[in-house]
């Protein structure tokens, strides 16, 4: 089982926690990861393109010249694609670009994640998270006890109003429940801060 530093608020070591192995100790699957992150960045997409085909072209209601006996080519409407003017053919309409990967792949891209983090040593176990009231301080405090540069991950058991409403305003601090950690934010972020509490449960439930 690999063995992390467990710190306090302050910054000082109080001991060190063992992490389960099938979760944060496995060999990082890079091709699964990629398809998660490709996943998630599709379904962030919001597919509100659009364009007008011929029936929603303003005009082109009557025919421009009789069928025949004129010697130009035959036309029903200004507003056919070959127009100036006219209806864009095959053109992008709304639509939803997510889609789901199975659940056996999502959970394995996550305990990828999680092991890599570990691996390069970008993860921070802390003993507790206690914010008596949202002060954006508390946090740069914790940050800087901790020596944590750069985007930062804070991961607590349950979602913790207090402590997230703390780190709103930091542009590169993002704070998830446990059950709110996914591939993506884990990839983006530098550092990952998480609570002995929340590492264990992702340990229960992911193994």
């Amino acid at each position: 089982m690999p063995k992390v530093a467990l710190y306090n608020q302050t910054g000082a070591k109080v001991g060190d926690v063992e992490l389960n192995d099938s979760v944060f100790g496995i060999e990082p699957n890079t091709h699964v990861l990629h398809e998660a992150v490709v996943m998630q960045r599709a379904s962030l997409r919001q597919g509100t393109h659009d364009v007008k085909n011929r029936s929603e072209v303003r005009g082109g209601g009557r025919k421009p010249w009789r069928q025949k006996g004129t010697g130009r080519a035959r036309q029903g409407s200004i507003r056919s694609p070959q127009w100036v003017g006219g209806g864009t053919v095959f053109g992008p309409t709304p639509r939803s670009y997510s889609y789901k990967l199975p659940k056996k792949v999502r959970r394995l891209a996550l305990k990828s994640a999680f092991s890599s983090k570990v691996m390069e040593d970008d993860i921070v176990v802390l003993d507790n998270i206690a914010i008596d009231a949202p002060k954006t301080k508390e946090v740069v405090n914790l940050l800087q006890a901790l020596n944590v540069e750069g985007k930062a991950l804070i991961v607590t058991t349950e979602k913790n109003e207090t402590v997230f409403r703390s780190a709103n305003n930091l542009p590169n601090v993002k704070v998830l429940s446990v059950s709110e950690v996914n591939v993506l934010d884990l990839l983006t972020h530098d550092k990952l801060i998480v609570t002995k509490e929340a590492a264990e449960k992702a340990g229960e439930v992911l193994a």
